[in-house]
């Protein structure tokens, strides 16, 4: 066989095999996917009309405490966690709660242990994270990461918009249509209708009827 041959060959064979490949991953996120048609539906304690985790998924566990609503999108490598480990009793109640026409980016993480609710139509863009639980570092002398943990409920209002990059700490409670900037660090309380933004987050701006969206100035340090 002549060398023209051969490397029609070799070229043919490698465009099939990208072919190929390609195909089967296409082929494996389509029925991968959990939908409320598919078996996995069965593990989870709602998965609601039109409702879709994308395949891959990240790492998803305690399916029986986790309730996601109608027309939720789960996108690829989210990883959605009711307790510590697969298979823990965490009781009869839902854990982790979506709502209804919810968007989860990429790469997030929300990981509930005692309660993480999250209205409707929340938009969560990639690699956020969202947690009810922290560590706790009381005795110095032992090291933290075997320290009994606290849990703190987190609630996040319908219409809230969750930035690239945000975390969301135990406790916290978003308001309706709330804006959290990407890459902000948020614990607290925060109205309806607000901007937070910032390491610790702290409200920018905030929708005052009548006045449209306002600047909200920073606190003055004190000086001594």
């Amino acid at each position: 066989m002549s060398q023209y041959f051969r490397k029609k060959i070799t070229e043919w064979l490698y465009r099939s095999a990208c072919g190929a490949v390609q195909y089967l991953w296409a082929k494996a996120g389509e029925l991968g996917r959990v939908t409320p048609s598919r078996p996995a539906r069965f593990r989870f304690a709602h998965l609601g009309d039109g409702a879709c985790l994308a395949f891959p998924p990240g790492a998803i566990f305690g399916e029986q405490c986790i309730v996601i609503g109608d027309h939720t999108l789960v996108g690829v490598a989210v990883s959605i966690s009711a307790g510590f480990v697969p298979g823990q009793d965490l009781g009869p109640d839902p854990v982790v709660e979506i709502g209804r026409r919810c968007s989860i980016g990429r790469g997030s993480h929300i990981v509930g242990h005692r309660s993480v609710w999250i209205g409707d139509d929340v938009y969560i863009a990639p690699y956020a994270y969202i947690t009810d639980q922290n560590h706790t570092f009381d005795d110095p002398g032992r090291p933290i990461g075997i320290q009994q943990p606290a849990n703190n409920p987190v609630a996040i209002g319908d219409g809230c918009w969750l930035g690239t990059g945000s975390i969301v700490l135990p406790g916290t409670r978003l308001g309706r249509n709330v804006v959290v900037a990407g890459g902000a660090v948020v614990r607290g309380t925060f109205p309806d209708h607000c901007v937070v933004a910032g390491v610790p987050a702290r409200v920018i701006r905030q929708y005052i009827p009548g006045h449209g969206w306002q600047p909200v100035p920073a606190p003055r340090k004190e000086t001594t």
